[in-house]
């Protein structure tokens, strides 16, 4: 099951995402959190630390904690915080659709270990699907999963939510994903897939992700074509 403290990170989130606590103003004080949330303090001081840590608030020595989130004039897809494609399109009130491309069972060979970070000889699910939404196909995914993580997945939950059932019906908790960004030119491949327009350049994000238990279970190339990506990050100065 998700830990509770998450559940409560993305009700305050959304909240402050909506204006429900708006820029420069604080969000409620810890005494009224608990009463709200019905839950211990360790569980707010870690979903508080979650919002600090995506740049969502700040805390205030004797004041409180402090919303300094803004919403950005480019709010399609911000690459920031882990969430699913269904998520952040829900977010930013778009029909979005998944179509899969591709689902077949492989056995990691050294091409594929040095790729993704699988070791040679694991059994991993490999999914490729095509994001589209704004009447357009604008994301490429090329994904291979640990095949022992998800037990039951199909190319029907593939379209829908690949996140949605290792959390609500494996009970797997999503922690962590180590991202590394670059610009590459399109391929053939790509341009056969995605609606490029005139962009010859894509972003390419490549996401490692883990679970609570340390487990390397997915890595993904998301390839986005440029006017429909945003990168944002939360830098802290130590003193």
């Amino acid at each position: 099951m998700k830990a509770i403290y998450y559940d409560i990170y993305k009700d305050l989130r959304e909240k402050i995402m909506a204006g429900v606590y708006p820029y420069q103003t604080y969000i409620p004080p810890e005494l009224k959190l608990l009463e709200e949330y019905e839950c211990t303090h360790n569980t707010i001081r870690k979903a508080l630390q979650v919002l600090t840590m995506h740049g969502f608030v700040q805390p205030v020595r004797g004041k409180g904690v402090k919303v300094i989130w803004q919403a950005g004039r480019r709010t399609r897809f911000v690459l920031g915080d882990i969430e699913t494609f269904r998520e952040a399109a829900a977010k930013n009130g778009l029909e979005a659709k998944t179509q899969v491309k591709t689902f077949e069972h492989v056995v990691a060979d050294r091409r594929i270990s040095e790729a993704t970070g699988f070791a040679v000889g694991d059994e991993l699910l490999h999914i490729e699907r095509v994001r589209h939404f704004d009447d357009a196909n604008l994301i490429f995914d090329k994904s291979y999963f640990r095949a022992s993580c998800v037990e039951g997945l199909t190319p029907e939950i593939a379209a829908d939510s690949i996140f949605t059932y290792l959390e609500d019906e494996l009970g797997m908790q999503v922690t962590t994903s180590n991202r590394t960004i670059t610009m590459e030119y399109a391929t053939a491949e790509d341009r056969a897939l995605l609606d490029l327009l005139d962009f010859d350049m894509l972003a390419v994000v490549e996401n490692r992700t883990f679970n609570s238990e340390g487990v390397h279970f997915e890595t993904t190339w998301s390839r986005h074509r440029p006017d429909y990506f945003t990168f944002m990050t939360t830098a802290v100065r130590g003193c």
